[in-house]
């Protein structure tokens, strides 16, 4: 049996309130977090294997779905997106390296998580690798699906919710829509470079 020395202990015993302390405001944040979320996108939560930060970074990544005008230009800022490497007869296809690596990273968490505990994710897995592909190229198709899939729930307009002033009641309000000039027009000034 392994002893502990006094000098460990006192130690443990010194940083244990501020080990519980930082446990406390990450319990906090993460509440904070989702319930963010929950006002915002509260389908996206329903997905299996989508947490309140999968979420968040799918939300604050994608910085809304109207930059992409169709579920492949998602795919491809994902890096879900199929690209062709044949070499003679053989016709295969691999993920693309490039788009923006933390979303792909959100895709892949809720991937797997499905893949675990989803039985129809598990069927849909089943059949890619009995159309032949291996593990990692049925995954690659269960990715490219979620972001399809993720497109279609982050085109939906937002759900925000709002009291009315007369009731008192809440009522699911969408945003304004903003044009490209509003939009440029609250940019802010350059920076003059300073040499």
């Amino acid at each position: 049996m392994r002893t502990i020395s006094w000098k460990a202990w006192r130690w443990r015993a010194r940083l244990r309130p501020r080990d519980d302390d930082l446990s406390d405001r990450v319990d906090a944040l993460e509440r904070e977090l989702h319930a963010l979320v929950t006002a915002h996108r509260p389908q996206l939560l329903a997905e299996t294997g989508c947490g309140a930060l999968t979420t968040a970074l799918l939300i604050g990544r994608t910085a809304g779905a109207q930059r992409f005008p169709s579920d492949a230009s998602l795919g491809r800022q994902t890096g879900t997106a199929p690209i062709l490497c044949s070499s003679g007869q053989r016709h295969r296809h691999r993920l693309d390296r490039g788009g923006d690596r933390q979303l792909n990273h959100a895709l892949h968490i809720i991937a797997i998580t499905r893949a675990r505990h989803d039985p129809a994710t598990r069927a849909y897995l089943a059949r890619k690798e009995a159309e032949g592909k291996g593990k990692k190229g049925a995954l690659r198709c269960l990715k490219r699906h979620l972001a399809r899939r993720f497109h279609h729930l982050l085109s939906l307009p937002p759900e925000t919710t709002q009291s009315d002033p007369t009731t008192g009641a809440a009522v699911h309000a969408v945003p304004p829509r903003r044009d490209d000039a509003s939009i440029v027009s609250a940019a802010p000034a350059l920076m003059p470079c300073v040499g």
